[in-house]
């Protein structure tokens, strides 16, 4: 009598094969002591663990944006800057924000790539009376000259890229954590002369 491996996946059976020599098959899933040995990372993955961060600028360049993002534990790392545009990594802690701030001359684009937050804007700092629930996958559009500000609702870090246009921070920028941010800003180190107002409450600890 045969069976059908698929009715019982924990027994073998001899199959009768002329001319071949019967030999027992074993049916089943491999035991979980075997898992290890056939999930190997990929070569994507040993790139993405490897991969070093630093700013590109004004060279031709191509990442995995969405990569990149995920990896980065900086609270801010620059890895292109332009004469007209610069785009830049940034990982929120739990329960933090990127800081109530306004860039008079200058337009910002930020996607989510992970995690999910609140993001805020308006006329005034006290006024800020647009909000909207961001996700993965959410784009933001910052017009120049508009208070805004992004809080990290979520359980998990929340990973973005930002985009700003003109350059907003100098070639290179690494902040690992929003403490770093606030003393650099304090100190007028920002490429653009015009930025001038952070608020900043608690900073993340996380770091490559």
């Amino acid at each position: 009598m045969y069976y059908s491996p698929y009715m019982y996946p924990n027994y073998y059976v001899s199959v009768p094969m002329h001319h071949v020599r019967q030999q027992p098959i074993y049916w089943g899933y491999p035991q979980e002591t075997n898992m290890g040995s056939m999930y190997q990372p990929t070569q994507i993955e040993d790139r993405a663990k490897n991969m070093a961060f630093k700013d590109q600028g004004k060279q031709p360049f191509v990442i995995n944006i969405e990569e990149a993002a995920e990896r980065n534990r900086n609270f801010r790392t620059a890895i292109w800057i332009g004469n007209h545009l610069q785009v830049t990594l940034m990982s929120i802690g739990v329960g933090e924000d990127i800081g109530l701030e306004v860039h008079p001359d200058v337009d910002q684009f930020l996607r989510i790539e992970e995690g999910r937050g609140l993001v805020q804007m308006g006329d005034t700092e006290n006024n800020l009376n647009y909000e909207r629930i961001v996700s993965e996958d959410s784009a933001i559009m910052v017009p120049a000259g508009k208070w805004h500000n992004l809080t990290n609702t979520g359980n998990k870090p929340l990973k973005l890229y930002t985009i700003y246009a003109p350059p907003e921070h100098p070639f290179g920028t690494i902040h690992q954590t929003k403490a770093d941010a606030m003393a650099a800003e304090e100190g007028g180190n920002s490429a653009n002369p015009t930025y001038f107002e952070h608020q900043m409450n608690g900073y993340s600890t996380q770091n490559f």
